[in-house]
């Protein structure tokens, strides 16, 4: 869908600073209010713009300000070619002057849910983050059925929406490989390939690699890089503490999976998964159909392996549940029925 420029604009009170809510590499995020004349409502959106088009007194030269436009133009591309998906960011449309427009995500980041300490929230509980991580997985292996990259995965590029459903964003550096383009190595540090070091070597296993970063991430509440700390690398932290069945260590973040030795198996596999993830055996890395396949497992196998005394107990309601049905059955006017 194409946008009328001007009504942008009057969306984000001309790219007022109080309207703006992100920054990227290339362009800056503001929340808009657009005006639906077909049903007299207003639909809150976010609205993408090239940096140097809203930081006006930003100096640059004319080279940066193409580049700018291209990446944006670029991510246009690539976004409006996908299909719907639940577990990515919507792409409404576009308008001249390359602003684009995607659904708001009025939740923050899942850097923020791990990293920003807030007195009103808590660290997620495990489940709550294998879902996160499950729903991501799902959301990269259907960019790369869909022949795309997207080349910089990381928390902070995984937002949330007015459910808290989790959705991979900002595809500023995102590549189609339809377009047979051998674009120059690009990411984030701490999340970016140490194998991505020429065009050549970019694949699937690329991303693969980012993910599993934001796993560890996930599993363990610690950023992927932490100067406070040493190593400063959370791969070259937990790697070995996984290989060594240091679990714990990784696990001891919020409340995931602490206490039970069912949760703990299922973090022990997630975390042999992050680790294949993030080898530098580049063909060894699982797809990411298989690691959305072993995200399931994971999910399930807690309730396929409840302890003995939780089958027991319910096993004893259900009989109790069944015993009351028979009485209620058997019960006549003026004659009672024990069952014993």
């Amino acid at each position: 869908m194409e946008f009328d420029y001007e009504k942008l604009v009057s969306a984000t009170d001309g790219f007022s600073p109080s309207r703006l809510i992100g920054k990227g590499s290339h362009g800056y995020v503001y929340e808009g209010l657009l005006h639906e004349e077909h049903n007299k409502r207003h639909r809150v959106v976010a609205i993408k713009t090239p940096s140097l088009l809203s930081s006006r007194s930003q100096p640059s030269s004319l080279i940066t300000k193409t580049e700018q436009m291209k990446k944006l133009e670029d991510e246009i591309s690539v976004m409006s070619s996908l299909p719907y998906n639940p577990h990515v960011l919507t792409f409404l449309g576009h308008a001249e002057k390359r602003l684009m427009v995607v659904e708001f995500m009025p939740n923050g980041s899942l850097h923020q849910l791990l990293h920003v300490s807030s007195a009103t929230t808590s660290p997620p509980t495990w489940l709550k983050r294998i879902e996160i991580a499950l729903k991501i997985a799902r959301a990269v292996h259907f960019l790369h059925e869909q022949d795309i990259l997207h080349r910089d995965i990381k928390s902070d590029n995984i937002l949330f929406d007015s459910n808290w459903e989790p959705k991979l964003a900002d595809f500023g550096l995102a590549v189609d490989l339809a377009d047979k383009k051998v674009p120059t190595p690009a990411g984030t540090i701490g999340y970016l390939d140490p194998c991505y070091t020429s065009p050549e070597n970019l694949s699937a296993k690329t991303d693969v690699y980012s993910y599993g970063v934001v796993l560890l991430e996930i599993v363990s509440c610690r950023k992927a890089i932490d100067v406070s700390r040493s190593p400063a690398s959370i791969v070259d932290w937990a790697v070995p503490l996984i290989e060594e069945g240091e679990i714990g260590e990784i696990c001891g973040g919020g409340s995931g999976g602490r206490g039970s030795g069912v949760f703990m198996e299922a973090n022990l596999r997630l975390l042999r998964m992050a680790a294949r993830c993030v080898s530098s055996d580049v063909e060894s890395r699982p797809s990411s159909g298989e690691i959305a396949a072993e995200m399931v497992a994971c999910l399930t196998e807690p309730v396929r392996s409840l302890p003995l005394w939780v089958s027991f107990f319910r096993g004893v309601v259900k009989l109790k549940r069944r015993k009351k049905r028979l009485r209620e059955r058997m019960t006549w006017p003026g004659q009672t029925c024990r069952v014993r």
